[in-house]
């Protein structure tokens, strides 16, 4: 696989996001020894940019990753955050970025994952409690200390970054990037509600740009925007505990106009002898080559489906005719 840079080591192109083994998609699917497999299948593939968080799963998901860390763990680089407490009976998220709990929550996450450095440690999101500078601050001195590699931030703003970098460089950016979630490239209206929690659905800026321009990895998450891009969701038929199943975009009505989007990449796909998915990460890798999306499986059929899009260079009128889909209907929350 094509090789980009994150945290200051080459991975392959298409990272893994690890989170629906663990928690928030179709859970009763879930299936721990062969995630663990699953994720020993992507780094010999090449996919060794692993991602994670504590949240997920309430840690769950560090324990597994790491447990299928176990021997390898010189052949990948390795994120996860800390920011975000969910409430394991509702599913809320409320955001903690205290100094302290940047600190317990960094030693848990080195004991869950069994080892002795996280390559990326993220915040997870900002939290409006706790001044940026006090969080980043904290998150600094776990660099100093040994316990983290480089630090990341997640759903930011171009001024918040700016804020933070001041502080101690940022080595990446994680945000939603996709074909119906455009906001992070500075585009008016590009997810149909901008940053969760900010006024007004207030956009980010490019944030992609910022990335590039800082030497910094930019790292979508749901390049496949939830799975819909795949063109396999034509229903909005979810169990329980499938968060989609409450999602504006993934309502019937809003669900059967968004799929005029996935007629364009399938479209495109059929040209190009590929699949939608392959289409739908390809489009997001030709937005830079410090861009590094992770899209999640729980199968290694659409592992190694998705890793094949490294491979796939659209054309120009390929991108054109992407960058004309149109908007998507309903909000990204």
């Amino acid at each position: 696989m094509r090789n980009r840079t994150v945290a200051g080591a080459p991975v392959g192109a298409v990272g893994l996001g690890c989170m629906g083994m663990s928690w928030a998609y179709s859970e009763s699917e879930r299936d721990d020894d062969g995630s663990v497999a699953l994720v020993r299948e992507a780094v010999d593939l090449g996919v060794t940019f692993l991602d994670t968080a504590d949240v997920y799963g309430a840690g769950h998901n560090e324990e597994l990753v790491g447990r299928a860390l176990r021997g390898i763990r010189d052949r990948v680089v390795l994120a996860t955050k800390v920011g975000l407490i969910a409430d394991p009976a509702t599913r809320q998220m409320t955001q903690d970025a205290a100094p302290a709990h940047v600190r317990e929550g960094v030693e848990a996450s080195l004991r869950r994952l069994g080892v002795d450095v996280i390559d990326l440690y993220y915040l997870h999101r900002v939290d409006p409690k706790v001044p940026l500078a006090e969080t980043w601050g904290a998150m600094a001195a776990l660099v100093d200390e040994g316990k983290v590699r480089r630090l990341g931030l997640s759903e930011v703003t171009v001024a918040q970054a700016e804020e933070a970098h001041a502080i101690q460089p940022v080595s990446a950016i994680q945000s939603e990037l996709s074909l119906w979630t455009r906001d992070p490239l500075g585009v008016p209206g590009g997810g149909a509600g901008g940053l969760p929690g900010r006024a007004g659905g207030e956009g980010p800026g490019d944030v992609v740009g910022w990335c590039a321009a800082h030497d910094a990895a930019f790292v979508p998450f749901s390049p496949l925007g939830r799975g819909f891009l795949t063109g396999t969701v034509t229903s909005a038929d979810f169990e329980s505990t499938d968060f989609r199943g409450g999602n504006p975009r993934f309502q019937e009505e809003a669900l059967k106009q968004n799929l005029r989007i996935v007629d364009v990449v399938r479209r495109v796909a059929d040209r190009r002898d590929a699949t939608a998915a392959q289409v739908a990460i390809a489009w997001v890798l030709a937005q830079g080559e410090h861009v590094i999306p992770i899209p999640g499986t729980k199968k290694s059929r659409y592992l190694r489906e998705n890793a094949g899009a490294a491979d796939l260079d659209l054309t120009a009128e390929d991108l054109a005719e992407l960058n004309a889909v149109p908007a998507p209907v309903g909000g990204r929350y």
